[in-house]
């Protein structure tokens, strides 16, 4: 069974700070900086009525941001929400993104706790071994890029050595991607036989909240002469309801990974390899159709400035599932172009299939008027030959979104 979501991730951050914690740390006197958000209106409407659905629009809301961070001594307290209203749900948006204490106990650990944004890989919009959480709802339908990743609470803990550094992060209780659920876009259910729009919105059985059920994820990394080595590996579950119980309910399957990456200067522009095998611990031999089967997956990459203001990136990723194989291929191209000292930026990406035939383009254009002021307009472009396919299941959400934003 095909696993509904496409994999997605963004470049890795390496997160320092930069004062230390200790006794001594507590006489410092508190500082408060100054609020800062935005508030943004967005809307976006489908090319063609979708069926299974009532509402043309997949966009229809403003929300206003909020952000400060208070430090007391040397530790760091910030806070990062947004309020607003939907108009496709006919309700309120409240949603806190960041709820974080920041602080190194010692000095060369840093840590971080509570809700949090989490992300690491080196693809462009192609996720490996990236397992946080991801909002895919927003992302389809046309909020800002910052919304493809969603928060979770977790513990974050990064220690720096001469050999190696150490990045654990555990999340206590298991977070799954915001997957489809038959609000804003419908797609391909093989039960079905076809696209299907669920009323109530699909929800998978979630795992039991006790700690065997959290998420541990582990990451070694270092930079060697210009190169950037990492190793990662991951204990928890698969992020989207790939797989289904006895009562045919969808349901998130256990899951572990290991992976690698490398980055480094390569001619004009940056290389880039990546990847990870994922291990269905409950269907090893392949012989359960309910649940998904273990993958090898691999991402090949590279970004250079082809002329001043105009960069290029490239992938090639392979998704080889087991027992039995059964091979996915995707080519991705981004094209941005800066006019005018950041003003005007045109953007493009594409990913297209050779295996499966389907095809999803991401065009956009932003004008900065000012400092407070910017205009964004884009679309979400679907097609390709086959119904069940990754990007052609959401050919009825081909869609086109205006954002204005106001930040202060």
């Amino acid at each position: 069974m095909r696993v509904l979501l496409i994999l997605l991730s963004l470049p890795a951050l390496a997160m320092a700070q930069d004062d230390m914690w200790d006794d001594e740390g507590w006489g410092d006197e508190e500082q408060a900086s100054s609020w800062s958000g935005f508030i943004d209106a967005g809307v976006g409407t489908r090319f063609e009525k979708d069926p299974l659905l009532d509402n043309r629009n997949v966009l229809k809301e403003w929300r206003a941001r909020v952000e400060t961070s208070w430090t007391p001594g040397k530790t760091e307290i910030s806070l990062k929400g947004d309020i607003g209203y939907d108009g496709i749900l006919s309700e309120p948006i409240s949603e806190l993104r960041e709820l974080l204490l920041s602080f190194s106990p010692t000095d060369k650990v840093d840590a971080r706790v509570g809700r949090q944004v989490q992300t690491w890989g080196t693809g462009d919009l192609v996720f490996l071994n990236d397992l946080f959480p991801k909002d895919f709802q927003s992302f389809f339908a046309g909020r800002d890029d910052e919304y493809l990743k969603a928060p979770g609470d977790a513990v974050r803990l990064t220690r720096y050595s001469e050999s190696v550094n150490v990045d654990f992060s555990w999340t206590p209780v298991f977070e799954p991607n915001r997957y489809l659920t038959g609000e804003r876009f419908s797609f391909y259910s093989p039960l079905a036989g076809g696209n299907v729009a669920p009323d109530p919105p699909l929800s998978g059985v979630k795992p039991d909240k006790d700690f065997g059920n959290g998420e541990f994820a582990l990451r070694l990394f270092k930079t060697i002469d210009g190169r950037e080595y990492a190793a990662y590996a991951y204990r928890g579950f698969f992020k989207d309801p790939s797989a289904l119980n006895e009562q045919l309910q969808p349901t998130f399957a256990p899951l572990q990974s290991l992976g690698a990456s490398l980055r480094q200067p390569a001619g004009p522009g940056m290389l880039s390899l990546e990847f990870s095998y994922y291990d269905s611990r409950d269907n090893r031999d392949g012989e359960n159709p309910l649940l998904p089967r273990d993958q090898l997956r691999a991402l090949l990459g590279y970004e250079w400035e082809a002329k001043a203001n105009f960069t290029v990136g490239l992938q090639y990723y392979l998704e080889q599932t087991l027992d039995p194989g059964d091979t996915r291929h995707v080519l991705t191209n981004r094209l941005t172009y800066q006019a005018a000292m950041g003003k005007y930026l045109w953007s493009l990406f594409t990913f297209y299939s050779p295996s499966d035939a389907d095809f999803y383009l991401r065009p956009s254009f932003t004008w900065r008027h000012s400092d407070q002021w910017s205009l964004t307009a884009g679309g979400n472009l679907f097609g390709g030959s086959d119904d069940d396919t990754f990007f052609n299941q959401l050919q009825d959400g081909s869609n086109a979104y205006l954002r204005v934003r106001f930040s202060y």
